[in-house]
């Protein structure tokens, strides 16, 4: 708040007139500076500001909408597919690069659907080294973390042998709770011996069957993330660790009419690389060297690796006729204005090339207060919870891949090394799967603002309060330019952009107003 009289003063925790940009901290060019190293990057900051225009005239409208249940809208904001943020209302953050999209259960559940997911985790003795065993459970916690109540989850660790983390006899729904006892149960974690693949997979795939069994899944996709540092020292070899893989898969698709997708990690220089990526290119999947100094997309972050998964869903989601396809998360407290919400969001495509690329994901907030006047029920109960459990399962996003697709994302993020062979022609058969760059003219410093250099915050957001005639706009609010960071753009990008966020609006408008007739 500004201003020494708080009647008359404004407050500059957020600005509705311009929406905010910002990138993850690992994406920038140094810890000071937080230019984008990908001109990429640049290029998502300068096509969504062809959408500024738009984002303050929908708040406004949003404004209206919401008042006639007497609170205010929750923020609108776009995650783009390279780590890109925008928002509006722009909000200030005394840390730069804290925030993540990809992390965020919003962005995964609308880029990859309802799945059941399994973390298949080494905790052999071999994972002391290079302070994998820490790096490991950290990614296990973010992957953890970015579940919604749409997914399922369970996590299996082995060394010698091999259990259900927490005891679990079926995969449980990603709710806050569970999540919570299962990132605990993560934390707590030790060492063991030994390495044995196929004692690993036979839990998996026995916590899996036993939960198809009971019909106690998503219905949808079934992801296991399988990460290790090593070789096979005890159980089964090679030959019957790829077997049995190829068997339940067939199996699953047989008996249950599952699909199951292997997502595989190897950590360290010595980590084993041949069954890792046959089980990863037999199941349809991906498999992901994460040396110790390695030069790939991920380099050594086996955070990053491990978390991008829904790449996979995501490209896959393009196809299939999921136009309108969204996703809702549990509702949670937001952290500017500590007040409960939940988000619903869609994934976002450029549907004017072939094949579809994945741009992003759209997602508008909304106040738990505003729900409960609507529907007359307690924002926490279960039954408010199950109306998004509901409304979260709803569908299953159908996922349609060519091998040559598959391939391309599998050589994008690690290069040849990591294809299956799935083009004859190798990567010179491979077709787009991340949007191409418009033009190499883009800014190479974006924030760069010389109207406002050497101000404070305060100076440039704040305004003056006057006892007489109010809060007035500061001088230098009166010159800023908030068109321009616009620069070069990408035509078919930005209307792809713009019809997903008059068609999210519209949709969400539509569902306000049938729950309130029910």
């Amino acid at each position: 708040m500004c201003g020494d009289d708080k009647r008359k003063a404004c407050n500059a925790s957020w600005d509705m007139t311009t929406s905010k940009v910002s990138i993850p901290a690992a994406l920038s060019v140094d810890a000071n500076k937080y230019d984008p190293r990908d001109p990429r990057v640049t290029e998502s900051v300068c096509y969504t500001g062809l959408a500024e225009t738009y984002l303050v005239e929908k708040f406004s409208r949003d404004e209206a909408f919401w008042s006639r249940y007497n609170v205010t809208p929750g923020w609108t904001y776009f995650g783009a597919h390279d780590g890109m943020f925008r928002q509006i209302p722009a909000t200030y953050r005394e840390k730069c690069g804290s925030y993540d999209p990809h992390r965020r259960p919003w962005f995964v559940a609308a880029s990859s659907g309802p799945k059941d997911i399994v973390l298949v985790l080494d905790v052999s003795g071999s994972m002391g080294g290079y302070g994998r065993f820490g790096l490991m459970k950290e990614a296990a916690i973010t992957v953890i973390e970015t579940l919604s109540v749409a997914d399922k989850v369970a996590v299996v660790i082995f060394g010698t042998n091999a259990r259900v983390l927490n005891g679990q006899e079926l995969l449980v729904r990603a709710t806050k709770e569970n999540k919570d006892t299962l990132i605990a149960a993560v934390k707590k974690l030790r060492l063991g011996e030994n390495t044995n693949f196929h004692r690993a997979f036979l839990e998996a795939f026995s916590l899996l069957e036993r939960t198809f069994q009971v019909e106690s899944t998503t219905g949808c996709h079934v992801a296991v993330l399988f990460m290790t540092d090593g070789t096979i020292t005890t159980g089964p070899g090679s030959n019957e660790v790829i077997q049995l893989v190829e068997e339940k898969r067939e199996e699953f698709l047989t008996d249950f009419g599952r699909t199951m997708t292997i997502f595989s990690f190897s950590l360290g220089n010595r980590a084993d690389e041949a069954v890792t990526k046959t089980i990863a290119c037999s199941t349809g999947g991906i498999w992901i060297p994460v040396g110790d100094n390695d030069s790939n997309l991920y380099g050594n972050d086996i955070i990053s690796a491990m978390s991008s998964y829904y790449k996979l869903f995501a490209l896959g989601m393009g196809d299939g006729g999921n136009d309108d396809f969204v996703a809702w998360v549990e509702p949670h407290e937001f952290f500017h204005r500590k007040r409960m919400g939940t988000t619903v969001s869609a994934p976002v495509y450029d549907r004017s090339v072939t094949p579809h690329l994945f741009l992003g994901v759209v997602a508008i907030d909304a106040y738990m207060e505003a729900l409960e006047r609507i529907l007359g029920e307690d924002a926490m109960s279960s039954n408010m919870l199950q109306r998004f459990v509901d409304l979260s399962t709803a569908r299953c996003p159908k996922i349609e891949l060519a091998a040559c697709q598959l391939d391309a994302l599998r050589f994008s993020g690690s290069g040849d090394r990591t294809t299956c062979g799935s083009c004859t022609d190798g990567s010179k058969a491979f077709g787009d799967v991340v949007p191409k760059r418009c033009s190499s003219n883009t800014p190479s410093q974006i924030w760069a603002n010389t109207d406002v250099k050497g101000k404070k915050y305060f100076e440039r957001a704040c305004c003056h309060s006057d006892l007489d005639e109010g809060p007035k706009p500061s001088e230098v609010c009166k010159v800023l330019d908030t068109g321009a960071i616009v620069g070069i753009s990408c035509a078919t990008v930005f209307v792809a952009f713009c019809t997903i966020l008059v068609i999210r609006r519209r949709m969400k408008s539509h569902v306000s107003d049938q729950t309130h007739v029910n």
